[in-house]
């Protein structure tokens, strides 16, 4: 574990520390003796052998507080060396305690009392020297990331939740991506509390920066799952999974192929269906799927077919109506076809006209649009206008951070 190592480290460098404060005041024999042997055994990695000599000095009778406290630092810098984390804190803090401790020493004391509790699993203890050391002025990035983990370990959500969002907002505001372990811990964090909006967050947080598909889906699927969300953005999902590329099964290809149909979008189901035949989903597997993805296909050519031939009367029918939504449908089925210069205006005058069932949904068909054309500020600027519940708004936030994560 790097964290051991590091700390088996430190813990030389601390042990090593000891020799020279023994030198510079003397102590019994019988105490010096076998912490000098004991040093040696250190330096040879003998840790076991080194807490038998650190022992022997410890039961010294009338040891004063010089010699108590160069046996804790060394029976600590043993301890850690021998893996025994729980031995070691013990030691760390008895030493801590001590008049005889250095000022200058106090900061590494406290880093490897946090250190090895946390190594420890005693992660309550861990938490509160971390925030000891930091208080100190301690700055080590490493040791300080520990803090959220042991608080959450703790169980203490809340300190955890807000020390890792502090964390979270220093990188983000010195340009650098948060740690990935980060994210995932506040997602965590968000569960346990039963905080929904908050793990979304994480989300948002974890596409944006480390866009996997797994995040993705998750987002996705809860964002969809919310209170209020309409089953009327169900095409609107998929063209949200086909943009980040979750889909990954025929039945969704399918099934995005017939609400593009079923929306009057033959040209939009026909990429949904070309799509998942170039990935080898459809038109493969056992003889009855192939038939009916066939089916499918053929039901599609034909659609595509008549809608080329109504292209112009559709669109001189789609004017003439007093609301603006038969226009956006027309311009969307253009953009269907990556016909983007003709699709585009149409759904703007749609907009312009007014009278829309639901504005929101059109607004984010145009920011779709938009992004399909390669328009991506118009996108943007289109998708941070969208307001509203029902679900628009919140898809709409999911396309801004897909589209900031490319």
């Amino acid at each position: 574990m790097k964290n051991v190592v590091h700390l088996a480290l430190l813990a030389a460098l601390l042990g090593s520390s000891i020799g020279l404060a023994a030198a510079a005041q003397a102590v019994r024999p019988e105490v010096g003796q076998p912490l000098q042997e004991a040093q040696l055994l250190l330096q040879g990695k003998k840790y076991r052998e080194a807490l038998d000599r650190i022992e022997k000095a410890a039961r010294v009778a009338g040891l004063d507080a010089h010699e108590r406290y160069l046996v804790e630092r060394l029976r600590a810098a043993a301890a850690t060396g021998a893996g025994d984390y729980i031995g070691a804190v013990r030691a760390y803090e008895q030493a801590l305690a001590s008049t005889e401790l250095p000022d200058a020493e106090r900061l590494h004391v406290l880093d490897a009392i946090g250190r090895l509790a946390y190594a420890g699993k005693q992660y309550g203890k861990a938490a509160t020297a971390i925030q000891d050391y930091r208080t100190a002025g301690g700055d080590s990035v490493e040791t300080l990331r520990l803090l959220p983990q042991a608080l959450y370990l703790a169980d203490r959500h809340v300190e955890a939740a807000r020390e890792l969002s502090a964390q979270i907002a220093a990188s983000e505001k010195a340009g650098k991506a948060p740690g990935e372990a980060q994210l995932q811990l506040l997602g965590s964090i968000a569960l346990k509390r039963g905080d929904d909006a908050g793990y979304r967050a994480a989300l948002e947080k974890l596409v944006t920066h480390y866009p996997k598909d797994s995040y993705w889906q998750d987002l996705i699927a809860r964002t969809a799952n919310q209170p209020g969300f309409s089953d009327r953005l169900a095409l609107d999902l998929y063209r949200l999974r086909s943009r980040t590329g979750t889909l990954d099964k025929a039945g969704e290809y399918l099934e995005a192929t017939q609400l593009a149909l079923q929306a009057g979008l033959p040209g939009e189901a026909k990429q949904f269906l070309d799509a998942g035949y170039r990935r080898g989903l459809l038109g493969t597997g056992a003889a009855t799927d192939v038939d009916r993805h066939k089916r499918l296909s053929d039901l599609v050519a034909k659609r595509v077919a008549e809608d080329q031939q109504t292209f112009a009367e559709g669109e001189t029918a789609a004017a003439a109506k007093a609301s603006g939504d038969a226009l956006v449908a027309t311009g969307l089925n253009y953009v269907g076809y990556g016909q983007f210069d003709r699709g585009i205006p149409l759904i703007e005058q749609g907009l312009a006209k007014g009278q829309l069932t639901q504005e929101s949904v059109s607004r984010l068909h145009l920011g779709y649009a938009y992004l399909r054309a390669g328009k991506k500020q118009e996108a943007i600027r289109t998708f941070q206008s969208i307001q509203g519940s029902g679900g628009a708004a919140d898809l709409s936030a999911l396309w801004l951070v897909q589209v900031g994560s490319t």
